[in-house]
């Protein structure tokens, strides 16, 4: 029988300044089906919440009249979720999930970081999903000037376009071609003068237990939904990059954008353990640093079961097996979003995946009757 996982679901929202973080939770906040949620705020004197939301308010935790209540981080993140978690388990307060709303210029990178290598927090908390506001009216311009907002675009599983109203249809449509050419994996939401369905907020990621295959394909940007111009992709091998609009603003170069390459492949066979550590490691020994975020789905030769990975540089969480996984593919999908790093290097990586032990000559036994194959590698 497999184990529920109890841990909180943690939302990231994150977004550059003024792109409508708060006025979003308001929304949220107000909404009946989003339950009881802690959110936690960088910055506590910029809460900018609805007074007649507020039941009660002090230095650390203001209370609303939905059930949900406000924190600031303290000195840190992991002392804030602590203290949640105490007074959780103390009875104190009542929540079903968190939600963290970030700094305009903060990076996302350390909170994913805090959530999966601090052991207590870890395991209280999950990461459900990183959710990035993009303003729809300045968007181009804070892309061209402010590479944080690049940063913040690349590390999204679901990008959320304010402002629609106050852009134009050219306008709006050259900044969605320019969010698919940063992150084409993350789904794209138009939000209603800052509100959104939750069911678009929660329940990003598939690393949890009982996940079906359309969740690891929305997951992954392989869904319906997010579905590409090009009629080939997402069949097999890469899906093609979409080119980026040329001259997106007249003043000023898209000079961040160059920064920022993503890939995903598919293999249709399960495969090697010892092709997928070495290619793994191989690539977090070289490149670990500027892998902005890696997440997939993989079918190893000799396992029953496939199961979910997902990490940030190097760190990663605990893999998840699909004990309950009803898909009949074996293919295997993997996306990587990475900073300064080639394109083709990127590619040259994934296609260590496709690639099998050399079996026989090469093969060399060990003491104690262990046989090594040798990996021929595409370079």
């Amino acid at each position: 029988m497999i184990s529920e996982d109890k841990r909180v679901p943690v939302t990231l929202l994150t977004g550059f300044l003024g792109a409508g973080k708060t006025t979003l939770l308001n929304h949220l906040i107000r909404d009946p089906e989003a339950g009881r949620i802690a959110v936690i705020m960088n910055e506590f004197g910029d809460v900018g919440l609805d007074h007649d939301l507020i039941e009660e308010a002090t230095e650390e935790t203001v209370l609303l009249k939905s059930g949900c209540l406000c924190c600031a981080i303290l000195s840190d993140l992991a002392k804030t979720l602590g203290n949640l978690i105490a007074k959780r388990a103390a009875g104190k307060v009542n929540f079903d999930r968190v939600v963290i709303e970030t700094s305009g210029i903060a990076d996302p990178g350390p909170i994913v970081h805090t959530l999966a290598t601090d052991y207590q927090i870890a395991q209280a908390f999950r990461l459900d999903g990183v959710v990035t506001l993009a303003d729809a009216a300045t968007g181009m311009k804070t892309l061209d000037q402010q590479f944080e907002a690049v940063h913040q675009v690349a590390m999204a599983d679901v990008l959320i376009l304010s402002k629609t109203d106050l852009a134009d249809a050219f306008d709006l449509t050259r900044l969605e071609k320019r969010l698919e050419g940063l992150n084409a994996s993350a789904r794209r939401i138009h939000a209603d003068h800052g509100s959104v369905p939750v069911g678009v907020l929660f329940g990003l990621s598939a690393m949890r237990e009982g996940v079906t295959s359309p969740d690891v394909d929305s997951w992954l940007g392989m869904s319906p939904e997010t579905a590409k111009t090009d009629p080939l992709s997402g069949l097999s091998g890469f899906s093609a990059k979409p080119a980026a609009p040329a001259a997106f603003s007249p003043s000023i170069p898209a000079t961040h954008d160059h920064r920022i390459t993503s890939a995903s492949i598919e293999v249709t066979d399960p495969i090697s353990a010892n092709v997928f550590d070495f290619w793994l490691d191989t690539l977090i020994a070289l490149k670990g640093p500027n892998i902005l975020r890696m997440k997939g789905i993989l079918h190893v030769e000799g396992l029953q079961y496939p199961f979910v990975f997902h990490g940030v540089q190097h760190i990663f969480d605990a893999p998840v097996p699909l004990k309950n996984w009803s898909g009949q593919d074996t293919v295997s999908r993997v996306v990587i979003i990475a900073r300064d790093m080639e394109e083709a290097d990127l590619k040259a990586s994934l296609e260590m995946l496709l690639m099998q032990p050399k079996k026989g000559p090469a093969s060399k036994e060990l003491p104690g009757g262990m046989m090594v194959e040798t990996i021929e590698m595409p370079f």
